[in-house]
């Protein structure tokens, strides 16, 4: 039997790729493990599928000036040196890596140990953690054309992003009984980010009185980020997360209102989805999201505002636009030739697991 490992975490983003490789994975007889954090979101993500879970300490690699610089590389180094006592012990065939801080120490450890490493980078430009994890790897999995050139050549591949294939068969009736909500007016799903965002879930919440006068709304607002003060607001329903229901709650709803991290939108394309991308700012981040919406845009899948333009009539004015032109979007993301990953990556993996 074949073993594998997944690492990524941090962010779900850097998680659900790897949750949706693990059906074909099994089908295949692989026997798979997961190197996370010791308590990151990934360990709860993956948790209901009943992968051994290994933990190993995890520091941030920062682009701006912290304390914590000081002290997370003892971190990495020390994540090292148990990320390589778990791959001697369980001596892996191969292992995938999505990304994330944590997975970096599995990466350099994994070509340590002379185990092939396959990355899969989902932005168009490599981040921190990808461009130090690259030149151990034996192959790099993309989602963008224009990342190639970003890549070595030799190493880089185009796969696209694999998608959970549940989430292509969602129950709208489902989704109406979760949120209580009636066949009368379209629902808005609005998406956050699986830590939330704050500056979103501001201006949809300010937006709400116009909103609700023609859409339903279900918001993912992130944990610790849901309004009690709304909580019996009609046509309005907010979750921190959601899990199984989320192919249902997608099934229902006619647009999304979302932020561009490339998991999400390549999602949302699968889905074929209308969407409005609200990108994280370049203030706050390397600015991958805005170069993932401003692609998406180009090929006629999104509409896309920017952050710092993000206010609660912006907002408005950009979902009655999305709605009335949802047509266009549906059509441009049917003709598009990106394709879900998944059956690319895996033959990847087999044929670096010989």
């Amino acid at each position: 039997m074949k073993r594998i490992i997944l690492t990524g975490g941090g962010t779900a983003g850097h998680v659900t790729p790897n949750i949706a490789l693990i059906p074909k994975l099994r089908e295949l007889g692989f026997d798979i493990h997961y190197i996370g954090s010791y308590n990151g979101i990934e360990k709860d993500l993956i948790e209901p599928f009943n992968i051994p879970y290994h933990g190993i300490s995890s520091g941030k690699l920062r682009r701006y000036f912290s304390l914590q610089n000081f002290t997370d590389p003892f971190r990495v180094i020390k994540g090292f040196g148990e990320a390589r006592k778990l791959i001697k012990d369980l001596k892996p065939d191969v292992i995938f890596s999505k990304g994330g801080f944590v997975s970096v120490p599995v990466v350099l450890a994994g070509k340590k140990c002379k185990v092939p490493v396959i990355i899969h980078e989902s932005d168009m430009t490599p981040g921190l953690a990808n461009k130090i994890a690259i030149p151990s790897a034996t192959k790099v999995c993309c989602n963008f054309p224009e990342t190639l050139d970003c890549l070595p050549k030799g190493k880089a591949v185009l796969t696209g992003s694999p998608i959970r294939q549940e989430l292509l068969s969602g129950n709208k009736i489902a989704a109406m009984d979760l949120c209580r909500f009636t066949a009368d007016k379209p629902v808005i799903l609005v998406i956050g980010g699986s830590l939330g965002s704050v500056v979103v879930n501001n201006a949809v919440r300010e937006s709400l009185p116009c909103l609700l006068k023609d859409f339903q709304i279900i918001h993912l607002c992130g944990k610790g980020k849901t309004d009690e003060s709304l909580k019996n607001t009609e046509g309005y329903c907010q979750f921190e997360y959601i899990k199984d229901e989320l192919r249902d709650i997608f099934a229902l709803s006619e647009i999304v209102i979302s932020r561009a991290g490339a998991n999400a939108i390549c999602e949302l394309l699968a889905l074929r989805k209308p969407n409005l991308l609200i990108p994280l700012s370049a203030k706050a981040s390397r600015g991958d999201q805005i170069l993932n919406a401003k692609s998406f845009e180009r090929q006629g899948f999104s509409m896309v505002l920017e952050e710092e333009e993000l206010t609660k009539d912006t907002l408005t004015s950009a979902v009655y636009k999305l709605f009335e032109n949802r047509g266009s979007f549906v059509d441009a993301m049917r003709n598009s030739n990106q394709q879900d990953s998944i059956d690319t990556i895996i033959s990847l993996i087999t044929q670096a697991s010989k």
